[in-house]
């Protein structure tokens, strides 16, 4: 049984929705799941579990990100994206790198942050965007995240339907929750202006980078020369845990007792982040909590029928 995580290059234009039904088409089963979505703009890594796989993507959804974006100053929109209609339009004149190296400052860090109005978030019980699409005026309430990287690499002046934007260049590291798109909005506030997302490309998922990535067109090739046949790409569960999770080596006890779903001890009791627990050959039994001396599974990866 195909098992194991895949990581996906997501192509522009593309849902997350898209590149999950694609790929159980491509690796023949409706088992496969992802760890965080993607916009359609949006391009980058996509984590998709297979089989099993798919009990990590629980972990992996709270791991911190890393994006190249480029923000165009000098104009908002209603989505806070490239995506959405023009809404104001600011002056750019004064901003300089000082100016704007200052703004980044004050988005460093661990920061209150208002999501974008069109985001997934539920407002009783409808998502946001769909009442936004309505014609409702949505406020959501700030949230706190963290923004442990915020640089800018290049700024460019362009033009845009006649009027003159600065399109920043700028890598950002990112806890979960926090919306690039909206620290884009909050930018050009902070310099007296407005600005936007042109364009989001996610470099990193937790340990998971363009690195382990495989566009859809390469794994359609794959399937396509090697028909049932084909074996397609995958990140064991072992690796997988282990590029997501801290991890700890157990015993044969321990491994044993795991499976029979008794508690083993701690390794390092306190810890708040989950743990990948491998057995002495290497394979993997459970993910634990170890916040207690006595350490239990969040999940336990019984053996893979065959």
């Amino acid at each position: 049984m195909n098992e194991g995580l895949v990581v996906v290059d997501k192509p522009a234009g593309w849902s997350s929705h898209d590149v999950v039904a694609r790929c159980r088409r491509l690796y023949r089963t409706k088992k496969v799941g992802h760890a965080g979505t993607l916009d359609p703009m949006a391009t980058g890594v996509l984590v998709l579990g297979v089989g099993r796989g798919t009990k990590l993507l629980t972990f992996l959804v709270g791991a911190d990100k890393e994006y190249t974006a480029t923000i165009r100053l000098g104009q908002a929109t209603i989505t806070d994206d490239a995506e959405g209609e023009t809404t104001h339009v600011g002056d750019v004149a004064g901003i300089d790198r000082a100016a704007l190296d200052a703004a980044v400052a004050t988005l460093t860090g661990d920061i209150e942050q208002v999501p974008s109005s069109v985001s997934a978030i539920k407002v009783k019980g409808e998502r946001s965007y769909a009442r936004v699409r309505a014609g409702e005026d949505v406020q959501l309430a700030a949230r706190p995240v963290t923004v442990s990287r915020f640089d800018v690499l290049e700024v460019r002046p362009a033009d845009a339907d006649g009027h003159p934007v600065l399109d920043v260049d700028v890598v950002v590291e990112v806890s979960s929750g926090t919306y690039v798109r909206a620290l884009a909005r909050d930018l050009g506030e902070c310099l007296g202006s407005h600005g936007h997302l042109t364009a989001l490309r996610r470099t990193r998922v937790g340990g998971l980078t363009l690195e382990h990535a495989h566009t859809l067109d390469a794994l359609t090739r794959l399937r396509d020369d090697g028909g049932d046949e084909a074996v397609l790409p995958l990140t064991p569960l072992e690796v997988a845990a282990a590029a997501a999770l801290p991890t700890r080596e157990l015993t044969e006890a321990e491994a044993r007792a795991l499976g029979y779903g008794q508690r083993v001890e701690s390794a390092q009791a306190g810890r708040d982040e989950p743990v990948a627990a491998l057995a002495p050959d290497g394979t993997l039994v459970a993910v634990l909590d170890e916040s207690r001396t006595t350490a239990r599974a969040h999940v336990v990866f019984a053996p893979a029928s065959s």
